[in-house]
């Protein structure tokens, strides 16, 4: 695909298309990688953005419980101790 470099500003930028952003996932930053004459652009993953929200709105609703017990049946306690 041949795009054209843009000036923005003082400096010149890239334009994505809608369809591009969509397809890779990329929202407001790309991670940038030369590599052996290439220029690699990389959506940031952020996995763990809004798990504050989530873990808030879980607690929230009482749904923030364990599946099961964190001691077992046969576990001694006493001997971590």
């Amino acid at each position: 695909m041949e795009t054209a470099i843009i000036k923005i500003g003082n400096s010149k930028g890239l334009r994505l298309s809608k369809t591009i952003l969509e397809k890779y996932n990329i929202k407001d930053k790309v991670e940038l990688i030369l590599e052996k004459g290439h220029i690699i652009l990389k959506p940031v993953a952020t996995p763990r953005k809004n798990w504050e929200k989530a873990f808030k709105k879980m607690n929230e609703s009482g749904d923030d419980k364990l599946l099961m017990s964190d001691v077992f049946d046969d576990e001694n306690i006493e001997e971590w101790i």
